[in-house]
């Protein structure tokens, strides 16, 4: 197995034995070089740890870093405090010049969030990963107003009749936001889809011009000649697309079609087709599968005087703030 790993005789040369304690999460660091997600029955060993300030493929983190081989791959665990997770998070999430109720309400979410996930993976190498697939996490990011929000809602997390919930978060809703079971197939008492103003967001309105070239790419179809969509969401957002090509008419989820060209190329499903030809032509709104508590909708929801707490009973009614202790 060849593997790339420009550190790689630095951290085999410094392995140490260590020991975190405490409220700790353990973070799969997703980027360029190591994008990969161990599969359910990979093996893989752990060749060793080191603990402190660290520079990784021009990244800092600190805490403990665990390096792990796989069949394929190497795979990088952060293992940091909670809290020192949280504020890291909140950081590249959202501004840290937003107003200060915003960074609370995201700051509860986060944690929340992360708390759910280590108790569903606890007995995994790591319970949470760095990228949009659960949330943004790029190191060290240290920012005075940021950590006081942080500071300030130390401890709280969102529950439903006392289960930590799973708090699902998102850009930018386009006005209302999405029913879960739309995008995740299962529906939650504590996330009914609500209207937000977001209209603060660079992606309340966009546009885009896609090739034919490149949904046969994405799709491995030829001979490309329309796209329609099929059917709508309950809050109207596209749910079902029929792609004409040379061999028929191929039917995909909007939600698939979205991951096949890329998050930012496609920002959310809630848009219309405007010409079919080539490139096709999309007018949408919003960014981001639009399930639970939308972020610009919060900033604006701060700057209407809003708290925190009306920020997130909002959009999540029916939760609870109660304080982790070690779940």
């Amino acid at each position: 197995m060849r593997l790339k790993w420009p550190l790689i005789v630095t951290l085999l040369s410094l392995i140490v034995t260590t020991n975190v304690s405490g409220d700790n999460i353990k973070v799969l660091i997703l980027n360029d070089i190591y994008n990969r997600i161990p599969s359910k029955n990979e093996k893989i060993e752990k060749l060793g740890s080191i603990k402190g300030d660290l520079l990784v493929t021009g990244t800092r983190y600190s805490g403990n870093i665990d390096v792990w081989r796989g069949e394929a791959s190497l795979y990088i665990v952060n293992e940091l405090p909670l809290e020192d997770y949280i504020k890291d998070v909140v950081a590249v999430e959202v501004s840290p010049d937003w107003d200060m109720e915003a960074l609370k309400a995201q700051a509860v979410v986060s944690r929340t969030y992360a708390v759910y996930q280590k108790a569903v993976n606890g007995n995994s190498v790591y319970h949470i990963v760095s990228s949009v697939i659960h949330q943004l996490y790029k190191g060290n990011n240290p920012d005075v107003r940021v950590s006081y929000a942080v500071e300030q809602t130390r401890g709280e997390i969102l529950t439903f009749k006392g289960n930590t919930i799973e708090s699902f978060y998102h850009s930018t809703c386009g006005g209302k936001t999405e029913n879960p079971e739309e995008v995740f197939g299962k529906s939650y008492p504590y996330l009914p889809s609500v209207e937000s103003d977001c209209d603060l967001s660079p992606y309340s309105v966009w546009e885009r011009d896609i090739p034919y070239a490149e949904v046969e790419k994405v799709l491995d179809i030829t001979g490309m000649k329309g796209i329609a969509i099929k059917s709508f969401t309950s809050t109207n957002r596209a749910k079902q697309l029929d792609i004409l090509h040379a061999s028929g008419t191929l039917s995909v989820n909007a939600t698939d079609f979205r991951k096949a060209l890329g998050w930012s190329r496609l920002p959310s499903t809630d848009f219309t087709v405007v010409s079919s030809d080539d490139p096709v032509v999309l007018e949408g709104k919003g960014y981001g599968h639009g399930v639970g508590l939308c972020q610009w909708g919060a900033l604006q929801m701060a700057r209407n005087g809003k708290t925190y707490r009306d920020i997130l009973f909002f959009f999540y009614p029916g939760t609870v703030i109660q304080l982790h202790e070690n779940r």
